[in-house]
């Protein structure tokens, strides 16, 4: 049986796993601390940790089962890496700079059965879940990237919203929240963090019961159950009407306002009415709604789509504000590069698969 990854352990699970094999509570204290705060490349590394609970450490577990197969680098500074997993396959993972701070996008799933038709994510269907230390390396890969740059810039925001549906690989998402917020560790605050779904209603349910102040974002791209189904097949496993009753359970149980995603393509989704129709979807929740107006990154496999026009998303944005809702631009990071999700990962496998 192949050993696992330490990361994949909560700290409670840390713990208990080390007081289950007669160590010391406090022990749990040291080895979080070495693995999250002074980043080892090696058990042997923790230098106040005794030779017996390294010894059995590292008979149970490895700390890395990912590692970096390539990466490519943008003019602003935006970072792509494609991580190889110890199975052989490939997940992406996007550092992207902001005058906040860094912020990493990262995968929770190898490829996406959601199916939206615009999407470089969904090129190459599912193949399994992410278990939750293959989440957190790609958080703990990064920053080590900035340690060995010795740039003292620290990873302080999240964004899962990589390849796959986070609320597919639910309990794997949970974990891993609990690890890289936990202050004694990464310490990334859960209003740092954000979660994207897809619209997986009865998921939403589920995470407004956990009570977590982490982010939420909804993938909507569309206002009408007809325009949405077209180019988002989940919507007709959780149509608009379920999805907004969703919603509506999650601002009474946590009361934190919601981002909307929204793509911009190209005489699909920017008519005016569509605009309109936005914003009376949302008009009864606009206090606690956000809209994230988002340019197409173009993608060969999907040139039906075409980003709107500059103006187009202008007239979009200016007709939600002068009704009310609070809504933005969100310019691509790394343009230069393989912008969209899923684009990098794809040409690679293609490239693997070819020869």
């Amino acid at each position: 049986m192949s050993k696992k990854s330490i990361y994949g352990l909560t700290y409670e699970a840390l713990q208990d796993w080390l007081t289950n094999h007669d160590q010391r509570r406090f022990r749990a204290d040291q080895v979080w601390n070495w693995l999250y705060k002074k980043r080892i490349n090696d058990f042997s590394d923790m230098r106040n940790v005794n030779k017996e609970t390294i010894a059995l450490l590292e008979e149970n577990f490895v700390l890395h089962t990912t590692k970096e197969e390539l990466r490519q680098e943008s003019e602003d500074g935006t970072i792509k890496y494609l991580f190889r997993l110890s199975d052989g396959n490939l997940v992406e993972t996007v550092l992207m700079r902001f005058n906040y701070g860094l912020s990493v996008c990262v995968t929770t799933q190898v490829g996406c059965n959601i199916g939206c038709s615009f999407c470089a994510s969904g090129l190459l269907r599912k193949n399994r879940d992410l278990n939750s230390s293959e989440i957190v390396e790609q958080i703990v890969n990064v920053q080590k990237d900035m340690d060995i740059k010795e740039s003292d810039e620290r990873v302080s925001h999240i964004v899962v919203m990589g390849i796959g549906e986070p609320f597919d690989n639910f309990n794997n998402l949970m974990d891993f929240i609990n690890v890289v917020n936990d202050d004694a560790g990464l310490n990334i605050g859960a209003r740092h963090i954000t979660v994207s779904t897809s619209g997986l209603a009865h998921k939403i349910y589920e995470w407004a019961d956990t009570g977590t102040q982490v982010n939420l974002a909804i993938s909507l791209h569309a206002p009408n159950n007809e325009l949405r189904t077209s180019i988002m097949k989940i919507n007709r496993a959780f149509p608009i009407e379920k999805l907004m009753k969703a919603v509506d359970y999650y601002l009474e149980r946590v009361n934190r306002r919601i981002t909307y995603e929204y793509i911009m393509l190209k005489g699909v989704n920017d008519h005016k009415e569509d605009a309109e129709e936005l914003i009376e979807l949302l008009s009864d929740k606009r206090h606690l709604s956000y809209v994230n107006l988002i340019p197409y990154n173009t993608v060969s496999e999907h040139d039906q789509y075409q980003r709107s026009d500059s103006s187009t998303i202008q007239a979009f944005y200016e007709t939600l504000k002068e009704n009310g809702l609070n809504c933005g631009v969100r310019w691509e990071n790394g343009a230069d590069i393989d912008a969209a999700c899923g684009q990098l990962r794809s040409k690679q496998v293609k490239k693997e698969t070819a020869g």
